[in-house]
């Protein structure tokens, strides 16, 4: 079940980033800390934070379990 569940979740987020993709080309541009990104479609946005929440979240998975394991 575990398995089953790390394949659909990607694959509804990639399913909801291409619908918001294809409805919403508005340029976006991220400010933070003073900083301004260069203006990219609303979509490209939405698929970078994603795939980086799911590097971060699958690096910390990992440095727990090596902490559990010690």
């Amino acid at each position: 079940m575990q398995k089953l569940l790390l394949v659909i979740v990607p694959a509804i987020w990639i399913v909801a980033i291409a619908i918001l993709s294809v409805q919403n080309a508005t340029p976006v541009a991220i400010k933070f800390l003073g900083l301004q990104s260069v203006e990219l479609p609303f979509g490209v946005v939405l698929s970078f934070f994603a795939a980086g929440s799911m590097v971060i979240t699958a690096g910390l998975w990992w440095l727990l379990g090596r902490r559990r394991s010690r």
